[in-house]
């Protein structure tokens, strides 16, 4: 099954619904469908076997989304902020590329080898095409190669193919489900996995998007306001940055319903504070990988408010973990060995089902025998199954023979009044094997150093869990959809 089906039964189910923009002035699902088939002609025309596109989430991220499928060649959203050197650096993993960019990124790529065309040009040229059929590639043909965020090693390119992404929403997605007034802000980029599954999951359920390509906390409300948005999905530093940006203050966003958050650690002060400026809202955990087309597990509404106001402390834990597997989709921990361990025993995380792809363009498919695939990512089950992921286990710290996670040191940094924002990292130590090093934000105003945070951490947590050192940073440096940059701390440690 090709993505294309799932527009195709959008149109079958109602082809005049808004599926993109304002409700009355807005495309509708046959709309979207015949624009797709007109890319999809001038892109075969082009000759090009993958369709690249530097451009902000906007509504013709759907448009070539479906346009490459139609068309039978994957599409390959890559990060326009990324230098030009990087994205340059990015097509020599390309094959034969058509590259479609917004004006503002189109002059990145000039003399960089591969045909471009500005997002505009590209459009403008479809509107006097045919429309393409019977181009559309096979369920087993890649769909969508992402290239990984690259946070401890050069960035790669995840395969996705059809059969992942559709097994993903067929799975997880009620057709044609959304309430009739039901509208989605779509904010997450297009290289991002969230991304490409919003377009999917919300075209399948009839949910009407709208569109933010620059985020800013201020412009996020108001369009959730002006256009009476029921659900939004952010990763981390969105949500962070809305909550300092209300400063205590009510989101006043009636519509909204549901908050969906994911992409990298979410900090537990920031949700509780969010979680009392949207007191209407249900939120949402969504974890997964670039590798696994999206959510592998969901925390939902009811199991937030129920840790939120739980005096079980393992109840009141759930509202750190990333809730319990999606249909389809199993899951396992296991040790250095590959024995599955039991609920409470920390390893690596294992995951398994037709959405997992777990493959990278031009590498052996790193899937085990029985179709698992390692997610590099330390975690524990509770025994409610509920999914506690603490870390990526490359970011392990090994103090005089002591495994320590950097999540736990973390969290306990983040309860202290005066920290915003902290990160922890290994540094290389002759007697010890590491030192910890914790890199600290504080608020405005605070009155803290660095023996402080120190005594603060031993007291909640055994001594060889204490920094070593702290570092107090204006700001912490991440990636565009929130994931911590560990290796620039790293550099910033070596340097002095």
């Amino acid at each position: 099954m090709n993505i294309a089906m799932l527009l195709d039964m959008a149109v079958a189910g109602d082809p005049d619904r808004v599926a993109i923009g304002p409700r009355g002035t807005g495309t509708t699902c046959a709309q979207l469908r015949h624009s797709a088939a007109k890319v999809a002609s001038v892109v075969h025309r082009s000759g090009a076997r993958e369709l690249v596109f530097a451009g902000v989430n906007g509504p013709a991220f759907p448009v070539l989304l479906f346009g490459a499928a139609l068309a039978g060649v994957p599409l390959v959203p890559v990060n326009y902020r990324l230098s030009a050197q990087a994205l340059t650096g990015l097509l020599e993993h390309t094959d034969q590329p058509l590259v479609v960019a917004d004006e503002a990124f189109a002059g990145v790529f000039a003399g960089a080898g591969p045909a471009v065309r500005s997002t505009e040009a590209l459009l403008a040229e479809g509107l006097a095409a045919e429309p393409a059929e019977g181009l559309a590639g096979a369920a087993d043909d890649p769909a969508v190669l992402l290239f990984t965020s690259g946070t401890t090693a050069a960035p790669k390119a995840a395969v996705l193919r059809h059969r992942h992404l559709t097994s993903y929403v067929l799975g997880t997605v009620e057709f044609a489900s959304a309430a009739p007034e039901d509208t989605v802000l779509a904010s997450v980029p297009p290289y991002h996995v969230a991304g490409v599954g919003s377009v999917l999951s919300n075209l399948y359920a009839g949910r009407r998007m709208v569109h933010l390509g620059a985020f800013a906390p201020e412009a996020w409300l108001e369009l959730v306001r002006r256009e009476g948005v029921t659900s939004a999905m952010v990763v981390p530093t969105m949500l962070a940055r809305v909550v300092e940006h209300l400063d205590g203050r009510p989101a006043e966003v009636s519509t909204l319903r549901a908050l969906a958050y994911g992409g990298a650690r979410m900090p537990h002060t920031v949700l509780e504070a969010a979680l009392r400026a949207f007191p209407g809202t249900g939120f949402t955990n969504a974890y997964g990988l670039t590798e696994t087309s999206s959510t592998v597990a969901l925390l939902g509404p009811d199991d937030h408010r129920a840790a939120l106001s739980s005096d079980d402390p393992a109840v009141r834990a759930r509202l750190r973990s990333a809730g319990r597997t999606v249909p389809g989709v199993e899951a396992q921990v296991r040790d250095a060995a590959g024995t599955v361990l039991p609920a409470g025993s920390s390893g690596e995380l294992w995951v398994r089902g037709p959405q997992v792809s777990g493959e990278y363009k031009g590498a052996a498919a790193p899937l085990d025998a029985e179709g698992w695939f390692r997610t590099r990512d330390l975690a524990h089950f509770d025994d409610a199954g509920y999914l506690f992921v603490e870390g990526r286990a490359d970011d392990t710290i090994i103090r005089g023979g002591e495994n320590i996670a950097p999540a736990e040191v973390e969290d306990v940094l983040l309860r202290h009044d005066a920290v915003r924002e902290a990160a922890v990292v290994g540094v290389p130590d002759a007697e010890w094997g590491e030192r910890i090093a914790a890199f600290v934000v504080v608020h405005d105003g605070s009155d803290v150093d660095a023996e402080g945070l120190r005594s603060w951490v031993r007291s909640r947590l055994r001594g060889s869990r204490t920094p070593d050192l702290v570092v107090f940073r204006e700001e912490l440096p991440y990636t565009p959809t929130g994931k911590l940059l560990r290796r620039e701390l790293l550099t910033l440690i070596r340097k002095g």
